[in-house]
């Protein structure tokens, strides 16, 4: 994540001046051999190595994906495709972590990222040989000049700001306590480098990443927020929910999994509905009130389970959550195409993925520190239990390291410290569905816009 999001912005100057094809594929490229090194990797550095150079070419994928569509489906059309992308990216961040679960259980943890190859091979073929997109008119310029167009001053303080964000947020509570002068310096860190980098966009705005007309825009910078605040509603679910039930219930990683389809069926149902609805009466503001708010139901009642709560409550909170969750998933980007001028759409759609992927980086850590602070605090007053010591076992050493007397008081703690998590995620919600009140109402009839690279 951490190099997916501080790449995303770079990806979005790529596809404004470059050629979308070429430039995806080297994506895809990339990707596949930040993939390969992982699954070969012998050591952690040249595993972490690899994961940098997948996110990095993931990055280039996610914004490449929505380039190609746009030239071909003109705006009033768009919302049933943008529908697929979301109810694709839903069902992966679900089933990915059960398909790598199945793969770590019966081959090897490596078949996660050599998976990947063959998809990434199939794809590589077919775009190369069938697809023959307008060829974009790129206008000769010395090297200086190309490199002066990517924002190389504001990609020199943006990439370290959000390293030094999302490490910050990762050791703190966990490697170091938060008052840790490391923690500390990163925080500073960030303000400061951040500081730089709103300070190149405004006095370079004919090169800049984030253009300061674009993030003026009213219904830019709310959908950015919504995209922002759903991301980590979502992704708050989708990484605690699974351990709820490993934790909690007791169950597998692999039944852990297939306990969670209720999310993802309900996901796939709206998002098909919600493009259809969007596309026959032509706003997407509807679809983004009522995503977090439905979201918002399902995840408040999520964080009132308890142990041995009956099945029907899980399924059917998970179907309201998963339900609102694809009613708006992907309505920020839709939004951004509505209102921007088209040499500024890759731009606005980089935006829109960089919210979505710093989202669920922040706010996965912000999960993982209201754990492990909540089960320290519950469990510190029992005797015979180390609570450092049950954070860092995880899930699956829960039997051998607790006492079997003890069990129902960690079970019980778990459960506490997880339903907390949940409500932190519909507070996430109601957050996403301040920002869609602000948003302005535009018609994707009356704007029907369709991409010419010519």
């Amino acid at each position: 994540m951490l190099t997916t999001s501080a790449s995303q912005l770079l990806f979005g100057r790529l596809f404004k001046f470059y050629n979308v094809k070429w430039t995806f594929l080297t994506s895809v490229v990339i990707f596949e051999v930040g993939s390969a090194i992982c699954g070969a990797a012998p050591t952690s550095p040249l595993f972490i190595f690899g994961r940098a150079i997948a996110g990095f070419g993931s990055a280039g994928i996610f914004s490449g994906a929505m380039m190609i569509m746009i030239p071909m489906i003109p705006l009033p059309k768009r919302p049933m495709f943008q529908s697929m992308f979301g109810m694709v990216f839903g069902i992966s961040s679900v089933m990915g972590p059960l398909i790598g679960g199945a793969f770590t259980s019966t081959l090897t943890w490596r078949w996660c990222f050599y998976i990947n190859l063959p998809i990434g091979g199939f794809t590589l073929i077919f775009m190369v040989f069938f697809w023959n997109p307008p060829t974009r008119k790129t206008e000769p310029a010395p090297v200086i000049d190309h490199i002066k167009r990517l924002d190389p001053l504001g990609t020199f303080f943006f990439i370290p700001a959000v390293v030094c964000l999302l490490l910050a947020l990762q050791w703190g509570g966990a490697t170091y306590a938060w008052a840790n002068w490391r923690v500390i310096l990163l925080f500073v860190l960030f303000g400061v480098l951040s500081l730089a980098f709103a300070a190149v966009q405004i006095l370079m705005p004919e090169t800049a990443s984030i253009p300061p007309r674009i993030i003026k825009q009213r219904t830019v910078l709310f959908a950015v927020w919504f995209t922002f605040f759903i991301a980590g509603s979502m992704l708050m679910l989708v990484y605690y929910l699974p351990l709820w039930f490993q934790t909690v219930e007791r169950v597998s990683a692999l039944n852990s999994g297939i306990y969670t389809l209720p999310l993802v069926l309900s996901l796939v149902a709206s998002s098909l509905i919600n493009g259809v609805a969007t596309a026959k009466i032509g706003y997407y503001v509807p679809s983004m009130l009522l995503c977090p708010s439905i979201m918002a139901i399902g995840e408040g009642l999520l964080s009132t389970l308890t142990r041995g709560a009956p099945q029907s409550h899980w399924v059917g909170y998970q179907f309201l959550s998963g339900f609102g969750l694809g009613m708006g998933m992907q309505t920020g980007s839709l939004a951004v195409q509505t209102v921007l001028p088209m040499a500024d759409v890759s731009m606005g759609i980089a935006c829109i993925f960089f919210a979505q992927q710093l989202g669920g980086a922040i706010f996965t850590t912000v999960g993982q520190t209201i754990l492990s602070n909540l089960l320290v605090s519950r469990l510190a007053g029992v005797p015979g239990i180390d609570p450092a010591q049950i954070v860092e076992s995880g899930a699956t050493e829960l039997a051998s390291i607790v006492p079997p007397e003890d069990l129902d008081i960690v079970l019980d703690a778990y459960n506490y410290t997880l339903t907390k998590i949940f409500l932190a995620a519909m507070g996430l919600a109601f957050a996403a569905l301040l920002s869609a009140m602000a948003m302005e109402w535009k018609s994707i009839k009356k704007a029907g816009k369709i991409l010419n690279w010519q």
